[in-house]
């Protein structure tokens, strides 16, 4: 495995050293309380340090009440700790503050320590939490942008989706089998890990809820469900009949228009077009044709369905300038 430093690594060691500091400089004791209250806050996104900041401030707080009621109320014993615990930690739960109780059982164990509840030891352990939560909140601002990664997963999965339209029309016209499939599992990876990437986008934007790249692999992802779901129908069909040239045709042009811009209408209209044309066909005259029809008519019916999956879709950024460059459609 490959030896690495990532953003989030490099945040928390300077993060933690700098609340140290901070907390040593101002005098406060158990000053690298602060440094374990910074490395607990450093999540993966914006809106999880919030989360986790808002968390340890509220259970810290509590505690600190607690500690006060406990320790002054009956006592400084080890046995006193235990059952304050008993109450404490279904009062933080209930408090919506679970991942605060490690960091909170610091402060605790500090007033514990110290055997007496005084304004000063309740203003330094204010102290430490403001230092080391807020040198966490300071050093999650900087998310690197993920907008050149998002982007690279949405091509290759488009180029995938390419190669499998072009390989199902190539089947359709001449029943070429030799295709090995590779796009498939390598397609159903690349969406799951581009949707995990795009969501963790949303949560380092605090007043964004959804963005256009989670979206568009959410369409892709049930795109490709349909390619899937209609693989087994197109390879079992009976007999080569003239329909199945037609439709491997419009599949080919399906094909080099998958895009992240959105103007489907052009491929609808086609789709519909076709279909009116074989209603105009004669009718069937043997059962193999008939079943090779049917399975075609449904696959034409799948094909719709995948259109009408990104007809709202208003695209992304990137699209038109992409969409100019390359093919007049996409889809």
């Amino acid at each position: 495995m490959k030896f690495k430093i990532g953003y989030r690594t490099l945040k928390t060691a300077v993060g933690t050293a700098s609340s140290i500091m901070i907390a040593q400089y101002a005098g406060l004791e158990h000053f690298t309380s602060a440094g374990i209250l910074t490395i607990l806050c450093i999540q993966v996104t914006k809106k999880r340090s919030l989360r986790a900041s808002w968390d340890r401030i509220l259970a810290c707080l509590i505690a600190m009440v607690f500690s006060t009621l406990f320790f002054e109320g009956i006592g400084y014993h080890p046995a006193v700790i235990g059952l304050m615990l008993l109450l404490f930690i279904p009062t933080v739960v209930l408090a919506g503050a679970r991942d605060g109780i490690v960091s909170s059982s610091v402060i605790i164990l500090h007033i514990f320590s110290a055997e007496q509840v005084t304004g000063g030891l309740l203003l330094n352990e204010v102290g430490i939490i403001l230092i080391g939560i807020g040198v966490a909140l300071i050093a999650n601002l900087y998310m690197p942008s993920a907008d050149a990664k998002l982007e690279e997963y949405q091509k290759r999965i488009d180029e995938n989706f390419k190669n499998i339209f072009h390989e199902i029309a190539n089947y359709l016209r001449s029943g070429d089998s030799s295709w090995g499939g590779r796009e498939l599992p390598e397609t159903a990876q690349l969406i799951n890990e581009a949707k995990t990437l795009a969501f963790r986008d949303i949560e380092n934007h605090f007043l964004r809820e959804e963005n256009l790249y989670y979206q568009y692999f959410k369409i892709r992802e049930k795109q490709f469900d349909i390619i899937e779901r209609v693989l087994p129908a197109v390879t079992s069909i009976p007999l080569h009949v003239k329909q199945a040239d037609m439709i491997g045709d419009f599949v080919e042009i399906l094909s080099q228009g998958v895009h992240p811009g959105n103007t489907v209408l052009y491929y609808l209209e086609k789709l519909y077009r076709l279909r009116t044309q074989f209603e105009k066909m004669e009718l069937p005259k043997t059962r193999e044709e008939f079943e090779a029809r049917a399975n075609l008519l449904q696959f034409l019916k799948e094909m719709e369905n995948y259109l009408l999956l990104k007809r709202s879709f208003k695209g992304l950024k990137h699209a038109e300038t992409m969409h100019h460059e390359s093919s007049p459609e996409a889809n």
